[in-house]
């Protein structure tokens, strides 16, 4: 079964690939989706580029959440920070509860068209899976292990880094995982504020009437984020044993 899925795994990336680097050599497959004599393959950008582009934006606003998220994770799971949790729920549900198109609206007057807004937009949306999962791995730490490295002479710094987030690294990934999916279908609105992605060519092709435009952005950002989901969780799954207490 791991074999399958491993040939699986790699079939789906190498057509990615071959699609992106080579996109015309797909064109027959494309060519009935058109009308009017359209172009089957979107060519007003380079679609290797556009979906580096839309990678590298999804990195950097993940990152960006998981710096922030995982610190109010620790912050609020800590004794003299507790009070703030009620707060920093709050404020980390901000992005779930406007949708991304809002954000982007309220963010270009402030900060310009472009990458910007949609890295306030998609930093703000993936928050929120990462911060509940850091408490959840946190809190969720087994009470004689935190007992053990506490009668060891572990400070609370110690324990924390040496005990505590090697435990609940798992259930971070897992949030992490969840948020960069998000984000990555997400990033194709940035293209309504001039942002570089994949939703330049799904935008191009609602514009212009033409499906397989349209198909071309769906499929690239879809498979990015089934291979991207895919191995985080194979990553998530080696951490497992090391991470666990016998």
């Amino acid at each position: 079964m791991r074999r399958v899925a491993t040939i699986l795994r790699l079939a789906a990336l190498g057509l990615l690939l071959a699609f992106l680097l080579a996109p015309q050599r797909f064109a027959p497959l494309f060519a009935p989706l058109t009308e009017g004599g359209a172009v089957p393959i979107y060519d007003q950008g380079n679609l290797g580029m556009l979906a580096l582009s839309h990678l590298a934006t999804v990195l950097a606003a993940c990152t960006a959440s998981t710096l922030i998220a995982v610190s109010l994770g620790i912050l609020v799971t800590r004794a003299g920070g507790s009070q703030f949790l009620p707060l920093s729920r709050a404020v980390v549900s901000f992005g779930q509860t406007f949708p991304p198109v809002a954000v982007l609206a309220l963010a270009v007057p402030l900060v310009g068209f472009g990458e910007k807004p949609t890295l306030i937009a998609l930093f703000l949306y993936g928050l929120l899976p990462i911060f509940e999962n850091t408490i959840a791995g946190l809190r969720t730490c087994p009470p004689a292990v935190l007992d053990a490295a506490s009668g060891m002479g572990m400070s609370d710094r110690q324990r924390l880094l040496a005990v505590e987030l090697p435990l609940a690294t798992p259930l971070i990934l897992e949030g992490i995982r969840i948020s960069m999916v998000i984000d990555i279908g997400t990033a194709t609105l940035g293209s309504t504020v001039a942002a570089k992605g994949l939703g330049e060519v799904i935008i191009a092709g609602l514009t212009s009437n033409n499906t397989a435009f349209v198909l071309q952005g769906g499929l690239a950002t879809g498979l990015m984020a089934v291979l991207l989901y895919d191995a985080l969780a194979v990553l998530e799954r080696r951490l497992r044993p090391a991470a666990r207490i016998e």
